[in-house]
Parts: C-alpha cells; structure tokens; sequence
C-alpha cells in the first residue's frame, strides 16, 4: 500500500473520530451523568433532541456542495465546522448542569449543527480524494472511527469525568476535537483543475432531485431494509442481557468493550473483501451474515445462555453490523451525482438512520408483546424479506456505471 495512499485512510480516519466521539459521550455519558444527578427519565429523554441535526442535515448539504467545487474548498468547511464545534463544547463546560439544563442541551443541538456539516463535507472531500477502489477501505476507515469513537467516548471519557469533574472533560473532549483536525490541515489537497460543477446550480432542495434518477427506487428501498435484520436486535441486546441478569459492568464489558471492538476488528477486512469482489458480487453476502445473525439469537432463546454463547452472539452481531456499514457506504459513494457528493451521501445515509429509528422504535412494542424469542423472528423474516427482494430491486446497471 502506498504511503499517499495510507495518509488518506489515516486522515479520514481522524476525522471520522473526531465526530464520533463527542456523539457517543453526549448520546450515552451525559444520560449516566444526569441520572447519577437524580435528573428524571423525562429530562434524560431531552438529551435525545441533539440527534435532530444528524437527521435534517440533508436541507443545508446542498449549501455545502453549491459552496465548494474543490477539495480545498470542502476542507475550510470541515476545519471551519470543527473549530466551532470544538469552541462549542468546551463552552459547554463552563455552564453547570443542575442550573443550566436548558443552556446546555440548546448548546448541544448548536454543537451537532457544526457536527453534521462537517460530516457533509467530510464525506464529499472522502468521496474526491479517494480513488475507486480504495473506498471500500476508506470507508472502512468511516465505520472504524465511529466504533473506535463510540468506545472511547462512551468509556475513557466517563473515567475522566469521575476522577477530574464536567469542566475538565468538556475541555478534555474540545482538545481532542482540535487535535484530530491536524491530519487534514497537513493533508496535501491538489489543486482542481477544473470545477466539478455539471453546469446547473445547486439548489438548497437539491436533495429532491436524487429522487428522480431512473432506477433509484431500488435503491433508496435496499438502503432502507439493508440493516432491518439486526437493527432490532442491536437496539434490545442490552435489554435482553439484563433480563438475562447481568448487572451494568458485565454488559458495558460484553457488548461496549468487546462488541464494539469486534466491530472495528471487522471493518479493515470488509473494505479489503470489497476492494477485490466490488459491490456488484458482494452484495449477497451481507444480507445472509444479517439473516445468519439472526438465527443466532433466534436459536439462542432456546439455549441456557451460558456466557460463551453470548460472547459468540456479540461479537456475530457487531462483526456483521460493521461488515454491512463499509458496504453500504461504499455503495452510496458510487451512486452520487457529480458536483453533489456531500448531499447525495447524506441522503443515503440519513435513509439509513430513518429505517433504524422506525425498526428501533418497533423492537422495543415487539419485544414487549411477543418477547425477545418472537422479535428475532421478526428479524429473520426482515432478513429473508430483503433476500428475496434484492434480485428485483438491486440493478446492476446501475451500480456499475461509470463515474463522470
């Protein structure tokens, strides 16, 4: 591999923690936090808003686009965003969380609106400066930042908030933001020749138009059942092992500790399994790893649960959801339109989180009236559903265009 190569994958790399860091803390750290607070279900539950950037960000990437026709370009908006993200947080710190709720979860949305933005132009600038086929392990790179970022964050990060207090973590969190930009800044962008600009202006609804290419029907509903199978079983395991009986430590330790770094332990050799095979002959094979999954956990309500079992089950699980995000990122960047990579890839991938949030959403009814046997039915079936279907909505043709 070579050394240009390598400082692509460890640039998008930073900058991929960069995000996902701050989004595992103030998601899962500032909940623990306010309950260790005696803050009530109600005002954890508000934590949750900070979320809505992430969904509504496609409305401003067309801004991003219509505002950047270069690599340099797109770089100011990433080290721009990431500034006054990290100024943000670190404002944050300074306020007090039993007199200033209100303040800190405004600053939290405000925070995640800069969060979002650079993962709009993180993604376009990913999506120029990798060459084709060195996607798949770039975007290895994306899903391995936010596993890597989501242990971290939601780990070390509460250890720096038990032994030195809310402002020195908040601070601690603002410097690391900064610090994780060092790479791009250094990073040797060359110069465009010429504007990637297809001759039509992008327009701040410009992400309606991604609708109206031929054969995106198949498309956007593969995006939007690709993770149906385990979506719900990543959103009740937790609940599952405590009616299993393990106590908070031992779970933080199976599924945060050791699923997620089975999720990043998976990431590298998915990218390098789709640099050979490509998308056209691996789409296949992760909808079945989803449906055997499935099965897994279907077959292990029958069992006595014994703790290798659930280790096996854990590390299935996040080793397929992973495997399955290099895959679908590195297909949403083969189907953006020129001169709208950042607002093309945040529609597929926002498609992506609407679908998780309804599927999650609906596990948790499912396992309430049927139970947890019944919901990894339910997902075996999602899982199936998806098979069948992939030969009628996947187009070849269509994937394997040609990049202008």
């Amino acid at each position: 591999m070579k050394k240009n190569e390598l400082n692509k994958y460890g640039t998008l790399l930073s900058l991929y923690l960069a995000q996902s860091i701050p989004m595992s803390f103030f998601s899962t750290v500032i909940p623990v936090i306010m309950r260790m607070e005696n803050y009530s279900l109600e005002s954890i539950g508000y934590i949750q808003l900070i979320k809505l950037p992430w969904i509504l960000k496609l409305l401003w990437a067309p801004l991003v686009d219509f505002t950047s026709k270069t690599k340099a370009q797109y770089r100011r908006w990433i080290l721009a965003s990431e500034v006054f993200y990290a100024m943000v947080i670190v404002s944050i710190g300074s306020l007090n969380l039993a007199t200033d709720f209100i303040t800190i979860i405004i600053l939290m949305v405000i925070a995640f609106t800069a969060s979002a933005t650079q993962d709009i132009a993180t993604d376009a600038f990913a999506i120029l400066v990798l060459k084709k086929e060195e996607r798949s392990l770039g975007n290895s790179m994306q899903s391995a930042g936010s596993f890597i970022g989501t242990m971290l964050g939601s780990g070390v990060l509460l250890i720096i908030y038990h032994y030195w207090g809310w402002q020195m973590l908040l601070h601690s969190l603002g410097a690391f933001v900064l610090l994780a930009l060092i790479p791009v800044t250094l990073y040797k962008v060359r110069k465009d020749k010429e504007t990637r600009s297809t001759g039509k202006k992008v327009s701040p609804l410009d992400f309606a138009y991604f609708f109206k290419q031929k054969k995106i029907g198949g498309h956007v509903l593969l995006l939007f059942l690709f993770y149906s199978g385990i979506i719900g079983i990543l959103t009740m395991v937790k609940p599952y092992f405590v009616d299993l009986g393990y106590d908070v430590k031992k779970i933080g330790l199976i599924s945060g500790i050791f699923g997620t770094a089975c999720g990043v332990a998976m990431t590298i050799p998915a990218g390098m399994f789709l640099r050979r095979r490509g998308i056209v002959r691996s789409v296949w094979y992760f909808p079945v790893l989803n449906l055997l999954v499935a099965v897994y956990f279907f077959g292990l309500t029958f069992t006595n649960h014994q703790l290798i079992l659930i280790y096996i089950g854990v590390a299935l699980l996040w080793g397929a959801y992973a495997m399955a995000s290099v895959f679908v990122y590195t297909m949403s960047m083969q189907v953006v339109r020129k001169g709208r990579e950042g607002t093309d890839f945040t529609i597929q991938i926002v498609i992506t989180h609407l679908s998780s949030l309804v599927i999650a959403i609906m596990s948790g009814k499912i396992a309430d009236a049927i139970g947890y046997r019944g919901l990894f039915g339910i997902e075996i079936a999602l899982s199936v559903i998806l098979l069948l279907l992939l030969p009628f909505i996947f187009n070849v043709s269509f994937y394997e265009r040609e990049e202008e």
